[in-house]
């Protein structure tokens, strides 16, 4: 017999063998009664085997579903990345895929389903794909989300999801790709609505907005009819609300949207007995959605919203990017203004005051330039409401009191055989109350050497008449101190002629709006002169000097304005005919003698 044995099977061989048989038959059974939908699929892609569960779930005997590609049942090709991870796993390459799947029940809804591809145990050819259906999760997620995303009160997407919308909306391919192009946002506010939460409380306040956001959804979904979207209605937060209009195709639909939106809240509210008028404020923005941010849109927003409020409530404002320049304009010269002070910006022009009868200089008015760095030489009107608002005005004040009193010092020790003139130097009435303002102008004096009555200080009208207690007081210390004090822009504020007589005022200046109606020169073009200005103006200089005042005009600009104004007895004129504003070496060269023209025949 040959050495190689064909004697029976070792027990142990046996046993194992016995063992496997039975492990697989155990195994085959779970895989085919387990509740979690599985298949096995080979290397190839197809499926092996798949249990009743996988079948339930496609609505397909689990036996037909042999030899059928397990990407396709399951949409595992339906996005590259997917389909790349799970031919990774086929092969070997990778252990494991796990993604989520919108699947098509058999009864015909729609099922979200975990999708697992792992290999086989053992280390065999194919893979054990699983699927567990994770609907109600998804579903619980959503709420959530809804919950997340929605305002409370008046069910409408919050600030959160409006501005997912609106970053969504502003990326590149999304407007790219199709539509305008162009996106428009109307940011609304309602009109007194703190009123109603203070009288009538808060619930009512939540009834009112819920009642808003109501007609507005309304007006949005009117609008869409006729558009190919609807504009997305969203409560900001307290009071404010939100139309975006994606792929907006122009100024005028969102206009339109934003005038309906007015119209609908016109209509009285009926809340549990309550019936409540309102009005909205509307700022209005559409432009390219390129370049455009969604920060930058809100900015531009907002700030239409209060340009709304500012004029008059109750309307939709279009955003005006003038407008918009100048307000950023002047925020920045707010914000510089009294750096600006510091680093000495600013300067002193002087305008000649000229004797009606003479045509002698007698006295000089100090106005404030400021000399930016970035916008150039600026004028009073571009700051000076800036610096009354911050308070800054009482140290650019200061500093253009003793600029101005030192250069009148400075003319008077260069001609000591001359008759001195006087500066005059506008005051604001902040500088009264929030300065010692007699304190200064002694201080002043006595540091300059300037004698008293060569200084004039120059209040509007509106800021000396009616003024009593701290500001009247002032101005009867710095009277009796010797300074003269005169009121500028006479004739356009309050114009209390009985309290002008109790006021320690020495000057009346006329505001310019009168002398401009002295154009008899322009008679001849056909632009007839306004006969009312010279009677009041004739009228206010008789009784100015009844009181013992004198008179100076402003902004006397022609020959024909001086000749009537010196005719009705006006005392000084000041204005372009005799110059412009001008630095302080040219007021000394015209202190050289000269004379004016005075307008005689």
């Amino acid at each position: 017999m040959s050495g190689t044995s064909e004697g029976p099977t070792p027990a142990a061989d046996l046993d194992r063998s016995a063992v496997t048989d039975s492990d697989q038959h155990i195994y085959h059974r779970v895989f085919a009664a387990a509740p979690l939908s599985m298949a096995v699929v080979d290397g190839e892609g197809l499926v092996v085997s798949a249990n009743a569960a996988f079948g339930d779930l496609l609505g397909a005997d689990p036996e037909a579903l042999a030899g059928r590609p397990a990407a396709d049942l399951v949409d595992l090709a339906s996005d590259t990345r997917t389909w790349h991870a799970y031919r990774e796993v086929l092969s070997g390459r990778e252990a494991t895929l796990r993604c989520t799947r919108r699947l098509k029940h058999r009864e015909g809804h729609a099922v979200w389903v975990q999708v697992t591809v792992a290999p086989l145990a053992g280390g065999g050819p194919g893979v054990l794909l699983s699927v567990a259906d994770v609907s109600a999760r998804r579903e619980l997620q959503a709420r959530l989300r809804h919950l997340q995303m929605h305002d409370p009160v008046t069910r409408l997407p919050n600030r959160t999801l409006f501005f997912e919308r609106l970053s969504a909306a502003l990326e590149a391919e999304s407007y790219e790709q199709s539509g305008t192009g162009r996106i428009g946002l109307c940011y609304l506010d309602v009109d007194g609505f703190k009123a109603v939460n203070d009288t009538l409380g808060h619930r009512v306040g939540d009834r009112l907005l819920a009642a808003v956001a109501e007609r507005l959804t309304r007006v949005a979904d009117e609008a869409g009819y006729a558009r190919a979207g609807t504009p997305l209605v969203a409560r900001l937060g307290g009071d404010e609300f939100a139309l975006l209009v994606e792929d907006s195709t122009g100024t005028e639909q969102v206009a339109d949207l934003a005038e309906s939106a007015l119209k609908a809240l016109e209509e009285p509210f009926d809340l549990a007995g309550q019936r409540l008028s309102l009005t909205a404020s509307i700022g209005v923005v559409e432009r390219h959605a390129a370049g455009t941010t969604a920060t930058g849109l809100m900015q531009a927003a907002d700030t239409t919203l209060y340009w709304a409020k500012a004029d008059g409530k109750g309307r939709w404002t279009l955003f005006d990017p003038e407008r918009n320049a100048h307000r950023i304009t002047r925020q920045a010269l707010s914000s510089t203004l009294r750096p600006a002070i510091e680093r000495g910006e600013f300067a002193l022009e002087y305008q000649p005051l000229v004797g009606m009868e003479d045509g002698r200089l007698s006295g000089v008015e100090a106005l404030v330039r400021w000399n930016h760095p970035q916008f150039g030489t600026l004028t009073p009107n571009r700051f000076i409401g800036l610096a009354e608002e911050d308070g800054s005005i009482v140290q650019l004040g200061r500093w253009a009191l003793a600029t101005a009193c030192r250069q009148a010092r400075r003319w008077q020790l260069d001609r000591p055989g001359e008759a001195p003139i006087f500066v005059s130097v506008n005051v604001a009435v902040r500088q009264v109350w929030d300065s010692d303002l007699v304190a200064d102008v002694a201080e002043t004096l006595a540091e300059t050497g300037l004698a008293p009555h060569l200084l004039q200080l120059e209040l509007t009208e509106s800021a000396v008449m009616g003024s009593a207690g701290r500001p009247l007081q002032a101005l009867q210390a710095l009277s009796d101190m010797g300074v003269r004090i005169a009121i500028d822009d006479f004739g356009t504020g309050y114009s209390n002629l009985a309290y002008l007589s109790r006021l320690p005022v020495k000057v009346l200046k006329l505001d310019g709006s009168f002398v401009r109606g002295f154009q008899y020169e322009e008679a001849a073009k056909g632009v007839p002169p306004n006969p009312a200005d010279e009677v009041i103006v004739e009228a206010m200089i008789q009784l100015a000097h009844r009181l013992g005042l004198t008179v100076t005009a402003e902004c006397v600009e022609t020959s024909a304005q001086a000749t009537r104004l010196r005719r009705i007895g006006c005392d000084t004129g000041q204005g372009w005919l005799y110059s412009r504003p001008v630095p302080p070496d040219r007021i000394s060269e015209l202190l050289g003698g000269q004379t004016y023209a005075v307008g005689k025949p």
